[in-house]
Formats: C-alpha cells, sequence, structure tokens
C-alpha cells in the first residue's frame, strides 16, 4: 500500500505543528499570512491526522465511517472515536512505548518481524491493539541493539499504556481518552470534512 514518504520537515511547517517529533521540524518558521477557506481549514485537519499516522485515504476513511457508526451507538464523539481507532494501531504503540524513535521506524519493525502481539509474531502495523493485549519483541527483536537504545532513551509515557522497560513489554490498560493522546488537531474539523461523503 502506498505510504506518504515525501519530506517531514516541510509538512510539519505547513501544518504550523511537530508532526513527527523531531526537535528541528519547526526550525525555519511557519507561514501564517495565508487566508485559508472553511474547507482548506478542514482539509488541513485531515491531512495532518493522517500525516500523524502514516495513513492512507482509504484507512483514514474506514476509521472515521467507523466512528460515525459506534457513535450512532452513543459510543462517544465521531472524533475521539476515530483518534483512538488510529491511536490503538499496533505501529503507533510500539512508537509510544519507546521501541522505536518515530512512526516509520516503528512500521519497519512490525514488517520486519521484531515485534510480538501477545506473545505471537505479527508483521501487520495496521493491526488493532485491544485493551489488555502485551506488545513484545520476538527473539530477533530482542537481539536488536536500536530497540535497546530506544528504550533506554525514551521518556515520553501515555497513561493508557503501562510499559515495562526490564522485560521490553508494553501493556494497552485501556483504551485512550482524546485529551490523553499527543496531537494537536482540531477532531471537529475532520469529521466536518467527511460528513459531505459519509
Amino acid at each position: 500500500m502506498a505510504r506518504p514518504m515525501g519530506p517531514r520537515f516541510k509538512q510539519s511547517r505547513r501544518f504550523g505543528v511537530n508532526i513527527f517529533g523531531h526537535p528541528k521540524e519547526l526550525n525555519r518558521g511557519v507561514k501564517t499570512n495565508r487566508k485559508v477557506t472553511e474547507y482548506g481549514k478542514q482539509l488541513i485537519e485531515k491531512q495532518k491526522l493522517k500525516a500523524y499516522y502514516g495513513l492512507s485515504e482509504k484507512q483514514m476513511l474506514r476509521y472515521v465511517k467507523d466512528a460515525f457508526k459506534e457513535s450512532r451507538q452513543g459510543k462517544g464523539l465521531i472524533g475521539d472515536l476515530a483518534v483512538a481507532r488510529a491511536e490503538k494501531r499496533l505501529d503507533n504503540l510500539v512508537y509510544r512505548a519507546g521501541f522505536a524513535s518515530s512512526l516509520r521506524q516503528a512500521r519497519q519493525f512490525v514488517v520486519h518481524g521484531h515485534i510480538s502481539l501477545n506473545g505471537q509474531k505479527t508483521t501487520i502495523p495496521s493491526l488493532e491493539v485491544k485493551a489488555g493485549d502485551s506488545i513484545g519483541l520476538t527473539p530477533r527483536g530482542q537481539k536488536l541493539e536500536l530497540i535497546k537504545e530506544n528504550v533506554d532513551a525514551s521518556t515520553v509515557q501515555v497513561p493508557y499504556l503501562q510499559r515495562d522497560n526490564e522485560s521490553k513489554t508494553a501493556v494497552l490498560e485501556r483504551d485512550p481518552e482524546r485529551d490523553e493522546v499527543p496531537i494537536e488537531l482540531t477532531d471537529s474539523l475532520v469529521v466536518e470534512f467527511y460528513s459531505k461523503s459519509i
């Protein structure tokens, strides 16, 4: 499946937020003097969400459609549900757990067979992790010095993911609340963008 693999820092400067977590992303400044239409604002927020999680348009549309259905069943707000679904992707949680220094690296670790889910090797980055699931390293992953260095250097933690540095495992204890997810996004604009086509 095609992935957005263009210049990352340029994306962050265009959106005006640090999408990929690199300290130098916004060094060259952000242009803010352009007038943006309401549709343009919705489009930017949609593209921003896709960039945060490395999603294709097809995946993004599926998450939003599922969120619309769940919201009609009284499970929460559409934007919150869509973000939570993206946040629970295996590659994203590998990144949040500190096994990888970036989402791209996390996806690569999964695809190359370095990551296990509930003790079983998996190579599907988009797999949705459920509450109670345990993310760990395969025997190959345990030998990778880069993962050890990433875990030792990682300081950022999210309250819904419990990490054990000794065993190099992380457990998704519960579904994330929207205000706990460390992304800068106006969810309502994403919902408005897709509400015309869903």
